[in-house]
């Protein structure tokens, strides 16, 4: 371990808090949607930040938010670190923040110490990973990787009918400085550092998580249409009542999906009615099907039958199964998980090898280059809600680590994943 700090673990914590004022809600969360009036604050104070420390910020196409320290060879692959800005409506401090902020303070730290990394250092904060806004998410990093078409991801639109390349050009428009990269480019490797959002770490008394891979997730959107009718006067035989249909399917769904073994996770997470009257027969409804597993062979299994009980239990109604998520179960490079357990040990960290249960940019990149994950604990194991908490001596801990394996790779160019 360096006899100096790789890391300035105040300013780390200060600037994680100050960036949570951002979108703060009344109850200590932080609501900062993507591409929202928020996230285009949060960006004006990074960036503010970055350009502090001499790290020049750009984007693309994908309103991906680039921070680049420049290397001695600046045409080598550069090496990526960081993670998302963008948050659930009800959501904490720590998801997605943690991640970026602790990159900008690896690659900060490494520079005030006066070390010139052999190649760039580039901190990212990729556009709408939580997907709450517009769906499904990670549409930064999809976009980045040539995983999913940037048209398609323009033409998504919110609930309020904004589409995402409106929603791209007014953030665009905001930062009329900040110059555009091309659309995805070669990477030397690819870090993210992130709280758990489960209590495997908690419950072991562990700092450090070495992420071994990322659970495989298949998202689905669901519509069943039936007929409007009058409360009092339709028979019940000649109704075409579509959340009458819709129950049936999600008691169906729960009862086989639901109970496959003890890994699955089946969750129906959001259900409109139409008209949602309280004396007319529904006549539509959309739902969304969340389900992962960490095996691919059960996921596709599963994701096979979703359609055929939606289709067995729907009638009288008529249904409609989009598929909009297909991510199969990942491993990480090994090469960084030894890295990433070497730095810890050295710290003198707890530690444990850990699968994540919940899905990251970093599953996308893994793709493309070798790519790696650090969890630290969440109090309860709790995320996704306004009381998410994790402790500043791990958070500075998770940074130290990210800031010591960053130096592997920045300070010698023969380094390799």
């Amino acid at each position: 371990m360096a006899s100096q700090p790789l890391i300035n673990a105040d300013r780390l914590w200060a600037r994680l808090m100050a960036l949570a004022e951002i979108g703060a809600t009344p109850a200590g969360g932080v609501n900062r949607q993507a591409l929202s009036d928020g996230e285009i604050a949060a960006w004006r104070r990074v960036i503010g930040w970055a350009r502090e420390a001499g790290l020049t910020p750009s984007t693309d196409a994908a309103a991906n938010l680039f921070l680049t320290l420049a290397g001695r060879d600046r045409t080598a692959p550069p090496l990526l670190l960081g993670s998302h800005l963008d948050s659930q409506p009800t959501g904490g401090k720590f998801d997605g923040a943690a991640g970026v902020m602790a990159a900008l303070e690896a690659v900060v730290s490494l520079a005030e110490q006066g070390h010139k990394p052999a190649r760039d250092l580039i901190v990212v904060a990729w556009m709408n990973e939580e997907g709450s806004r517009f769906a499904p998410g990670m549409m930064g990093s999809e976009a980045f990787t040539g995983q999913r078409d940037l048209a398609a991801i323009r033409a998504a639109r919110d609930a309020d009918g904004i589409s995402v390349g409106d929603a791209l050009d007014r953030l665009h428009q905001a930062f009329p400085d900040v110059p555009h990269m091309r659309l995805g480019f070669a990477a030397r490797a690819y870090l993210e550092l992130h709280i758990e959002q489960g209590p495997l770490l908690e419950a072991a008394a562990c700092t450090i998580g070495v992420v071994t891979g990322i659970q495989g997730k298949k998202t689905f959107q669901v519509v069943v249409e039936g007929a409007e009718g009058h409360a009092g006067t339709l028979a019940q035989s000649e109704r075409r009542d579509a959340l009458a249909a819709f129950a049936r399917m999600a008691t169906a769904l729960h009862a086989e999906i639901g109970t496959i073994d003890a890994d699955i996770k089946f969750t129906i997470g959001r259900v409109t009615v139409l008209p949602n009257a309280p004396s007319v027969v529904p006549s539509r409804v959309s739902f969304s099907i969340d389900l992962r597993h960490p095996d691919n062979a059960v996921l596709d299994a599963a994701g096979a039958r979703i359609e055929a009980l939606c289709r067995e239990h729907v009638p009288p109604c008529t249904a409609m199964l989009t598929p909009l998520v297909d991510a199969p179960s990942n491993a990480f490079d090994e090469h960084l998980r030894a890295s990433i357990a070497e730095a810890t040990r050295e710290q003198g960290h707890s530690a444990m090898a850990i699968l994540s249960a919940a899905g990251h940019d970093a599953r996308h990149l893994a793709k493309v280059c070798p790519a790696a994950m650090i969890f630290i604990p969440c109090r309860d194991g709790v995320s996704h809600v306004e009381h998410e908490w994790a402790e500043p001596d791990h958070v500075a801990a998770g940074a130290s680590v990210l800031a010591q394996v960053l130096r592997e790779f920045a300070l010698a160019p023969g380094v390799e994943a």
